[in-house]
């Protein structure tokens, strides 16, 4: 711990006060990631109380169009020294560095944290989604890579498989694409039997720190679209507490079953994404530029997690959604449900879509265009 946040601990009605937004909540029991594995915005964020970082391939893309003066070099350079190597080969590798790189900045929080903190979350091909086997293996690689890894698999019918195995052996999960309370259960509970397995191996469980990602954001972004497909009418508003009413829905069952993994809300979309869930036993992934929004903003920087929700809200929700009422309860969906389901289907879409973007960036280096000068 950082003096700054010793003293606000020991004075906070003086140097408290004096920390940024975001700060202040990692005074609390909510942990706060960068979504980004970008060195500048990671830096930004553990200056400020991060203890965490993400990747995908949409963030990698990101990066580069960031820090390109960072990768250029060295993305010839392993393009020279892979001669046979195809351009997603190369597109990997860079993937890889790039968490390696950012993994280094939170080493330091990972080691005084004994392993449950200060990981670097790096995601699996989003093309895999449907393949059990290759998730899991390219999950364990990823584990080689840092020792401060967390590996990020999609809430996926194959991916819930691949997340107990992968648990099973190890390997601190992040469950990606996942957007419903079915989802979040579905993951803690094969998180369950996989820690469960570990142990009566003799295997260690005490060191490992598996997450369960809730994109609250593009839930909302669901509700939207269903709400001009359909010709839906509703109060102005009320699509933005689906995410939200769904997050708090996961933890209320988390506690409740005690269940050993943490939920980790993403996807922001507005403040109540971050301001809604201060206080609870969980991570919230920000973007840099919502965290500079949130730390330059008034938000006063107070527990709500177990707020209730404004009146009606759920109840209109459940009205006028069938796809909130299989987010918001339970069962609302099998395993065999979750690829198909609308945010499911269009976040993989975009996934995909930004991993051939980068693929593509690569085949720029390796095949320039020629019509250019």
């Amino acid at each position: 711990m950082s003096d700054t946040i010793a003293d606000a601990v020991s004075t906070p009605d003086t140097a408290e006060q004096a920390l940024a937004p975001l700060h202040r909540t990692a005074l609390t029991a909510t942990d706060y990631w960068n979504d980004s594995c970008s060195i500048a915005e990671l830096t930004y964020a553990i200056e400020r109380g991060a203890v965490g970082a993400t990747s995908n391939p949409t963030i990698v893309g990101e990066v580069l169009r960031k820090e390109m003066h960072l990768w250029r070099e060295r993305i010839g350079e392993i393009i020279a020294g892979n001669p046979t190597g195809t351009e997603d080969e190369v597109a990997w590798q860079l993937i890889e560095e790039m968490a390696v790189r950012a993994s280094q900045l939170l080493l330091p929080i990972f080691e005084r944290e004994a392993g449950l903190k200060g990981r670097l979350s790096i995601q699996t091909n989003p093309k895999l989604y449907r393949d059990t086997e290759r998730l899991v293996a390219q999950a364990m690689r990823f584990t080689t890579l840092a020792p401060n890894m967390q590996v990020k698999i999609p809430a996926t019918h194959a991916g819930i498989a691949a997340i107990e195995e992968v648990t099973a052996a190890g390997a601190s999960i992040n469950a990606t694409v996942c957007f419903t309370v079915p989802q979040a259960v579905a993951v803690a509970e094969a998180v369950e039997r996989g820690l469960d397995r570990r142990a009566a191996a003799g295997e260690d469980t005490e060191t490992m720190a598996p997450v369960c990602t809730i994109m609250v954001g593009r839930l909302d972004d669901w509700m939207q679209v269903l709400v001009k497909r359909d010709g839906i009418v509703v109060d102005p508003g009320l699509v933005h507490w689906a995410g939200i009413a769904c997050f708090k829905r996961a933890y209320g069952l988390f506690g409740e079953r005690g269940y050993r993994a943490r939920l980790l809300a993403a996807a922001y979309r507005h403040h109540l994404h971050w301001s809604e869930l201060i206080g609870g036993d969980i991570v919230l992934t920000i973007p840099h530029a919502w965290q500079r929004l949130f730390n330059d903003s008034s938000i006063e920087v107070v527990p709500r997690i177990e707020d209730p929700l404004p009146d009606g809200v759920v109840d209109q929700l459940y009205d006028h959604f069938s796809d909130f009422r299989r987010a918001y309860d339970p069962d609302g969906m099998l395993p065999q449900e979750f690829d198909s389901y609308g945010a499911t289907v269009r976040t993989q879409r975009g996934f995909i879509g930004s991993y051939q973007d980068l693929v593509a960036v690569i085949r720029d280096f390796m095949l320039p265009d020629p019509d250019r000068k």
